[in-house]
């Protein structure tokens, strides 16, 4: 029976899996190029079935505990007048139990769930992958080489392991021309769990929110550019290229670009997906963004990785041949997925409105939700995608083997 399996990615998927492969019996070493768990961070969804997954570990009532608890979003004019406004539970288009967490509180939840039971090296990164008949010998750019039942790589959109097993990024990756950078800046509006919203210009948007236990704030601008020369690893040239994208425009943003540039947490990427037709290459799989990223647009990037932490170690659980676990586990989560990263496209349109009358429009339409005959229905209509792709799967109910007193 396959044992021992080495994560490359100390996120949120990786250790979503290391808890769920610890609970059914197998040890699990996880990787990850940071020097320790990072912090901080945006705001994610958890929706659907992916909430009942965090049900399933006992750790809700924690991630409720940490929840941003928004109360709502202002959309603002380049004076800063309030245009139109929506409570966040509208505005996020969540129901029931779904909930939103800074993805850093969300990953050191799962961290300390799973720090005492499961092998962590931080500082460290995978290098060489070569299979063979009984396991994978892995190389580390710093650790000495070591040997594994299987490997799987939960090390997001640029992931090594994907490089590594099945080829070039840009063989998998979708693009829809636009990009997001998130960063922290201080909360000078004085938000509390407030956040703005600003159509800057046509193809741009800018966003800043301030959440619950949070002295500062975050900034995020989403623009839409054809494919942009940039090297991923220069976080300046970076900074430059976003501010660049919203030189000269009004409303706060000069302020918030110095704020950017000074930022220890700056991110920056493209707006896309990664579309494969198969998640596992022999004993290698992959695991949310690095093997199906819906991108930011779709909001279902943490809920994928938390239910295809569950099916995968449950497929594991269930079968001693892993080549059929890994079938088991893309076949559950292909049709999941697929409803998922449906959502991006749309989504979209109405994060970065491309002219100004559809700016206009969008803050006209939420300015008068509230006096439109049947409100409900059109609210119920306008998140009926977003819920039926966050429930497009039915958790399967794994038996779970006893854990070994030694997991290592």
């Amino acid at each position: 029976m396959t044992k021992n399996i080495l994560i490359s990615g100390a996120g949120v998927a990786g250790p979503a899996l290391a808890w769920w492969l610890r609970r059914h019996g197998f040890s699990a070493t996880v990787v990850e190029r940071a020097p320790s768990p990072r912090e901080g961070g945006y705001k994610v969804d958890i929706r659907g079935v992916a909430v009942d997954v965090v049900r399933r570990m006992g750790l809700l009532d924690e991630v409720h505990a940490a929840s941003t608890d928004m109360r709502g979003a202002a959309f603002v004019n380049k004076r800063g007048k309030q245009l139109a406004t929506l409570d966040a539970g509208t505005f996020g288009f969540r129901h029931g139990d779904d909930t939103e967490i800074l993805r850093g509180d969300l990953a050191k939840i799962l961290y300390d769930a799973t720090r005492e039971s499961t092998e962590y090296v931080f500082g460290d990164w995978i290098t060489g992958l070569a299979q063979c008949s009984d396991g994978v010998d892995v190389t580390f750019a710093h650790g000495a080489p070591r040997r594994f039942d299987l490997v799987v790589g939960a090390d997001g959109l640029h992931s090594g392991v994907r490089a590594l097993a099945f080829g070039p990024e840009e063989d998998f990756l979708h693009r829809f021309d636009a990009y997001i950078s998130i960063s922290t800046v201080p909360n000078t509006f004085e938000l509390d769990r407030w956040e703005l919203l600003h159509s800057a210009a046509p193809g741009k948007m800018v966003n800043v929110y301030s959440t619950a236990r949070a002295d500062d704030a975050k900034a995020a601008f989403w623009f839409s550019a054809p494919p942009l020369p940039y090297d991923r690893r220069d976080v300046e040239s970076q900074k430059n290229l976003v501010a660049r994208q919203f030189a000269e425009l009004g409303w706060e943003i000069p302020a918030l670009l110095d704020a950017m540039r000074e930022a220890g947490d700056f991110y920056f990427d493209p707006v896309c997906q990664i579309r494969m037709d198969r998640f596992s290459a022999g004993r290698v799989t992959l695991l949310g963004d690095a093997g199906y990223c819906p991108s930011p647009a779709s909001g279902q990037g943490t809920s994928l990785a938390l239910v295809g932490a569950y099916v995968l170690a449950g497929e594991l659980a269930a079968s001693d041949d892993f080549t059929t676990a890994f079938s088991r586990y893309e076949r559950e989560m292909c049709p999941y997925v697929e409803k998922n990263q449906a959502l991006a496209k749309m989504a979209l349109r109405g994060i970065i409105p491309q002219s100004r009358a559809f700016a206009w429009f969008n803050t006209r339409m939420i300015k008068l939700m509230p006096y439109l005959p049947g409100r409900n229905r059109v609210l119920e209509q306008m998140a009926r995608p977003i819920r039926e792709a966050a429930n497009a799967l039915v958790l399967k109910d794994y038996a779970q083997r006893p854990v070994s007193d030694d997991p290592r």
